[in-house]
């Protein structure tokens, strides 16, 4: 008895769709080039491996059975698959990744990165697209671990890693805010280490798996730790602690009274970020990873990427 896997091949799948849609074995025979006998046998062999009969043979014309129906639609699934897996296969050929990973740190403005995707998509690619959450040291390691092919939004400085390249991507000024309802909204300006150390801070988790690093943070400081910026603003909100914020991501929620920004006496913290590909093992750039890079190049996107938090 063959087995499932020696019977149903393209060509036999293909060869059912034909007589489902010709409506008898005599047509699909004629149309296939086969003599009936032939394509009798090679139906027979399938029904056998699968222990199921695929076509109701009592009526004049060969109508399929629940079996077979189902069949057909599965059959006419793996078809279309393997036409795509071709498809890809042969554009991967010309110079196109199979995967490209994004690190992207939690400063960068989501709604642009998902424009430059709908963007990418446009010109259907064969390349699988995957973005990871990165955040201070982890967007870098990402990239340099092997787990990314390009890193948006680093402030960390990777310069001793072989191979790597960046590019400054804009400067981002972090800004101290707490809610109106927090006690430092409104203790007199400049705020003091001192006067900070007694209140609780909020902080974003690393994301880096070995190590990792913390700004802005006073030792000995109470601290409520999130995993995202999106979180760190809404704990602020509800004024659970103070803390730095990107000022662009800040912006609407000062305008409308949500946030109160804070001078400290600290000095200001404008951070250099930059965007990064290559690292140990890295050759050239695909054309998925020259396509983004080519973005990259746009002053308009590098700003939007860091400003453009609330487009909408």
């Amino acid at each position: 008895m063959h087995h499932p896997y020696d019977v149903l091949t393209p060509d036999s799948l293909a060869m059912l769709q034909v007589i489902s849609e010709t409506g008898s074995f005599a047509a699909a025979a004629r149309q296939l080039g086969l003599v009936p006998s032939a394509l009798t046998y090679r139906v027979r062999q399938i029904e056998d491996a699968l222990d199921v009969l695929l076509f109701d043979r009592t009526a004049r014309q060969a109508r399929p059975t629940e079996a077979g129906a189902e069949l057909l639609r599965e059959g006419a699934r793996l078809l279309r698959e393997i036409d795509a897996v071709a498809n890809r296969v042969r554009r991967v050929a010309t110079g196109w990744e199979p995967q490209l990973t994004i690190a992207v740190d939690g400063v960068v403005s989501p709604h642009t990165m998902l424009e430059l995707v709908e963007a990418f998509y446009a010109m259907a690619p064969p390349t699988h697209l995957k973005l990871r959450d990165g955040i201070l040291t982890g967007t870098l390691e990402a990239l340099t671990s092997g787990h990314a092919d390009l890193a948006i939004g680093v402030s960390v400085e990777g310069s001793n890693v072989a191979g790597l390249q960046q590019s400054l991507l804009g400067e981002m000024l972090f800004i101290y805010v707490v809610a109106p309802h927090h006690p430092l909204a409104s203790v007199p300006e400049p705020l003091t280490d001192a006067t900070l150390l007694q209140h609780r801070a909020v902080a974003v988790a690393d994301s880096a798996q070995r190590g990792g690093a913390t700004m802005g943070l006073l030792g000995g400081q109470d601290v409520l730790t999130v995993d995202t910026m999106q979180a760190k603003v809404q704990a602020q909100l509800r004024g659970l602690g103070g803390g730095f914020l990107p000022e662009p991501m800040v912006r609407p929620y000062l305008e409308a009274g949500h946030l109160v920004a804070r001078r400290v006496a600290r000095p200001e913290r404008n951070m250099r970020m930059h965007y990064a590909w290559g690292g140990p093992g890295f050759t050239a750039a695909g054309r998925a990873l020259q396509w983004w890079l080519n973005q990259l190049q746009s002053p308009a996107t590098r700003r939007a990427l860091l400003e453009n938090h609330h487009h909408f």
